[in-house]
């Protein structure tokens, strides 16, 4: 891979990493809407953007029997993780709720030897330890109320974790990555269908307008992340998704006048450590 492409790829997950930032922006400012229903319009837009996308890419060859039941998974944790993360941005710091999402790489860790049988070297082990701690200084066990959207935060990552190990299993199978994407948004916009049929708020006008940005900003993120990675591995720029915590921080402060805690501070300082940690022992391997 020659140095442009990976720079192109660079400027591309930096765009992702902006995407992704308004969305969950956008989300916040939706305001006291159902997490479901902010998560189906997120889903519904992604649906269509993936299945331009998809035909634009080609026609993918058929899934079979087993991919499908991985499929239905992956899609499953990966809705779980977006309600999570959505409800964490709605009731909390959404730097901190970015964060926490972001812990996701380290979960991946654990469910890549939990479900693919794959051997954790000593430094991801190390590295998955102390972004925990890290973690901790985010979340703040003990805080009362204001821990269970942490919770609620971690879980998400948690689930992004999973759905992540189970794409690269999807993939390694030969599945289309596009189809992944599409399969996803379109199942999670059915399957919260009935969920907000139960508690169905009717957005006003400007709220209606924040879904649709969240949308697009969501869009923007995928779109981007796909493009950076045809252009690098994984593994040369994933690093530089974690801006999405600088950009999520500069949005609470300017917009929402919110300031991170110095044992947020601490805790961003440590996870983002690792994961450039691993970063750098990744590409020495």
């Amino acid at each position: 891979m020659n140095n442009y492409n990976k720079k192109i790829g660079i400027l591309y997950i930096l765009g992702a990493a902006f995407g992704f930032a308004l969305m969950g922006f956008f989300v916040r400012m939706a305001g006291d809407l159902p997490t479901f229903e902010k998560a189906f319009f997120r889903n519904l837009i992604a649906a269509f953007v993936a299945f331009f996308m998809l035909m634009k890419s080609g026609r993918p060859k058929p899934v079979s029997g087993k991919n499908l039941g991985i499929l239905v998974l992956r899609s499953a944790c990966g809705m779980a993780g977006i309600i999570c993360n959505f409800y964490a941005i709605d009731h909390m710091n959404i730097a901190d709720a970015t964060i926490l999402n972001k812990m996701s790489p380290f979960f991946a860790i654990l469910a890549g030897f939990l479900i693919l049988k794959e051997k954790a070297g000593a430094v991801d082990i190390i590295a998955t330890v102390i972004a925990f701690i890290g973690m901790i200084f985010v979340a703040k066990p003990g805080a009362g109320f204001t821990f269970f959207p942490a919770l609620i935060g971690i879980t998400g990552g948690m689930m992004a974790g999973i759905a992540y190990t189970l794409v690269r299993k999807l993939t390694g199978n030969g599945v289309n990555g596009m189809f992944i994407v599409f399969f996803f948004s379109c199942f999670s916009t059915v399957a919260g269908i009935p969920f907000i049929a139960m508690n169905y708020v009717s957005p006003s006008l400007i709220q209606l307008t924040m879904l649709v940005l969240a949308g697009c900003g969501a869009m923007i993120g995928q779109i981007c992340i796909t493009k950076a990675y045809s252009y690098a591995p994984a593994k040369e720029i994933a690093i530089y998704d974690y801006t999405q915590v600088i950009y999520s921080a500069l949005l609470g402060f300017v917009f929402m006048q919110q300031i991170p805690d110095r044992f947020s501070l601490i805790g961003y300082i440590i996870i983002i450590s690792m994961a450039v940690v691993k970063w750098i022992y990744n590409n020495k391997s």
